[in-house]
């Protein structure tokens, strides 16, 4: 049997997590080691393993919520800061830690991190290309917009040095213009006519008597968006590590996947509701742990990942990604004392009352409420007296 298959089979074998089997499959694949050298590795992988897993019974929750709890005391109240791309905020330290937790079904500065797939990340022309796909231009950007209040029209001529640099064709825009007024902007009282050769699109507001109607019409026309998506405000290019890489203001994962050129496995939003309506609710764990993370470690607070993980783990256990607060994990905890013991505790003592609940008494919280022993630890042992009869 050759050497890397018999590797192979003691791998599989290992009382292992798969993700480690994996890691050591690839550590090993190009590796020249004898059979002792493999077996004295595979021993201390186990070991490691073994000495890194939670004893049965430990207060694990109060463990993580110390953890994450304690060092984010130290964190900085600061709401904006230049995460290294210069014209584009984001939200970090606690405000942004706290709007992870509460599960915000916006956060206060969504941004996206666009990742571009081999032929374009090397290209800034192409790159910039595929940002202009994505960027939001409104139509007062292609062409002079006047308003001819003697004739009740709004003109639009285009500039086709600008439609050509943007890679969009002069037709294009005049057609996009009108549809968008109307499916985006919702506003419907208004004709228009094209003229292909000139270049140009005249819009008439259908009440020719009121100029409160032309003006209307006017800023509905200059603010059009005709090339790019609704919610992406603004697209930087920036090269980081060799590549190319699209730095957003504004959130739209479905739009930006449709864009040609994108690294859809790569690319990611820090919308993590959105997240969980495209990618599904184990793509939003995963975004939590990693959110999270990325604002205890810009602050220079190193917490394991583990505790993390917990958190989002309870956050996405019932397919959807719920809050911790009340209105989330916490208001919904089948112990009448625990809910009571987190916020508004009048109203749940009363509605347990009313609904005639009762607290089986198994958490930690309502242990100690009580005065008693919580379930973990020590206080998970019981003893049971068992009288011997004689036969």
């Amino acid at each position: 049997m050759p050497l890397a298959e018999k590797f192979d089979k003691k791998v599989e074998a290992a009382a292992l997590p798969q993700k480690t089997k994996d890691q050591m499959r690839k550590f090993l694949a190009d590796k020249e080691i004898t059979d002792a050298q493999f077996k004295q590795i595979l021993e201390r992988v186990l070991k490691e393993f073994k000495s890194t897993r939670i004893e049965a019974c430990e207060a694990v929750g109060v463990i993580a919520a110390q953890s994450i709890g304690e060092p984010g005391t130290q964190m900085t109240m600061r709401t904006f800061h230049y995460a290294g791309v210069a014209e584009i905020n984001v939200t970090l330290g606690l405000p942004r830690l706290i709007e992870i937790m509460d599960a915000r079904k916006e956060p206060s500065t969504p941004t996206m991190t666009v990742f571009l797939e081999p032929d374009y990340n090397n290209d800034r022309d192409r790159a910039r290309e595929v940002s202009w796909q994505i960027e939001a231009a409104p139509l007062h950007e292609f062409g002079d917009i006047t308003t001819d209040m003697e004739n009740m029209h709004v003109i639009v001529h285009l500039n086709t040095k600008v439609c050509d640099k943007r890679k969009i064709s002069p037709m294009e825009v005049m057609e996009n213009a009108p549809k968008k007024i109307r499916d985006r902007r919702h506003y419907r009282d208004f004709e228009h006519d094209i003229d292909e050769a000139k270049a140009t699109i005249i819009f008439t507001p259908k009440d020719k008597e009121s100029y409160q109607n032309l003006f209307q019409l006017a800023e509905h026309v200059r603010n059009v968006i005709v090339q790019g998506i609704d919610d992406i405000l603004r697209v930087v290019v920036r090269k980081e590590t060799g590549e190319y890489i699209l730095y957003t203001e504004g959130s739209n994962l479905e739009g930006v996947f449709g864009i040609a050129g994108v690294d859809k496995k790569r690319t990611r939003s820090n919308n993590i509701s959105e997240i969980a309506q495209v990618l599904g609710v184990e793509a939003a764990r995963e975004a939590i742990i990693h959110e999270a993370e990325s604002t205890l470690n810009e602050q220079g607070i190193l917490v394991d990942v583990r505790h993390l993980m917990l958190v989002a783990d309870m956050m996405c256990m019932e397919g959807e990604v719920k809050q911790i607060g009340r209105h989330g994990i916490a208001g919904e905890k089948e112990s009448v004392l625990s809910r009571a013991a987190f916020e508004v505790t009048v109203n749940h003592l009363l509605d347990a009352a009313v609904a005639n609940e009762v607290d089986e008494l198994s958490g930690v919280t309502e242990n100690v409420i009580v005065g008693q022993p919580i379930q973990l630890g020590t206080g998970d042992v019981k003893l049971i007296a068992v009288r011997q009869h004689d036969n």
